[in-house]
């Protein structure tokens, strides 16, 4: 594979990751949205149903990494891709990521809108009391839609959320690793595409309680960096004291899942 091709590869395969996750969660979250309270389920399987979309569209091209923390596990594993071009599958997938996340808010508009200028929802600036401060309360943390784009803990203990996003990556990867590979071992293969749509619904439905299952560094921050540019009214914050935790936490997870397959299965 080219550098051109691992980089249109993975911006295309994660902005549908994106597109189409992001999206059942704005089809979950938004008012006025037909899905609008369809709950977990409809989260975790539309999730993975966007990983099944994603490889299928983009393997025949970079292998459908579509993951920070799968890159670097295969870079990490014996024989696996060169580390030279590590750099270029994350730039794919970071721009990818907000190319998708752009496009949520694109399909989205108008239910951006109405939720965001509910009174329901962000509190009524004309008002006074701790409703009318609902938004700006927000300001340092996660506004009102930022679960739409990223993800974020039900209890904030760093400890807790970092093992959390570790355990869950660590699944993925080994999955990945021992199943999902291509003829090369650099790549998803066809059989791979549907392993680890079932896997990411499993993490989900097990393990994604707590944070939200990042599992992905740029599925995370490429978003949260959307959300901070799009104007939409009343949004909050975008909670950049928890950013680094969707990203450390599966670059570790990654890294050991890659030493356990290379000394266990390799």
């Amino acid at each position: 594979m080219s550098s051109s091709d691992i980089f249109i590869g993975e911006t295309i395969g994660t902005a549908i990751l994106i597109l189409l996750g992001g999206g059942v969660c704005a089809a979950v979250t938004l008012k006025a949205s037909k899905a609008r309270n369809a709950g977990w389920l409809a989260i975790t399987f539309g999730w993975g149903f966007a990983v099944l979309t994603a490889v299928y569209t983009s393997a025949p091209l970079s292998g459908a990494h579509l993951n920070p923390a799968v890159t670097l596990a295969l870079a990490l594993k014996k024989n696996g891709i060169e580390w030279g071009d590590v750099p270029v599958y994350w730039g794919g997938q970071l721009l990818g990521a907000m190319i998708g996340a752009a496009l949520v808010w694109v399909a989205y508009y108008g239910q951006f809108h109405a939720h965001l200028t509910d009174k329901d929802i962000v509190g009524d600036s004309a008002a006074k009391g701790a409703k009318a401060k609902s938004v700006e309360a927000r300001e340092t943390g996660a506004g009102p839609v930022l679960g739409i784009f990223s993800t974020g803990p039900e209890i904030r203990n760093v400890v807790q959320n970092i093992a959390t996003e570790v355990i869950g990556t660590i699944v993925l990867v080994l999955a990945v690793l021992t199943q999902g590979m291509n003829g090369d071992g650099k790549g998803l293969g066809t059989l791979g595409a549907l392993i680890t749509a079932l896997v990411v619904v499993s993490i989900g439905l097990s393990l994604g309680g707590p944070t939200g299952y990042a599992i992905n560094p740029a599925r995370d921050l490429g978003p949260r960096i959307v959300h901070a540019l799009l104007p939409l009214p009343n949004k909050g914050g975008s909670d950049w004291s928890y950013a680094w935790v969707p990203v450390a936490g599966p670059l570790i997870g990654a890294a050991i899942a890659a030493g356990i397959y290379n000394v266990a299965f390799a």
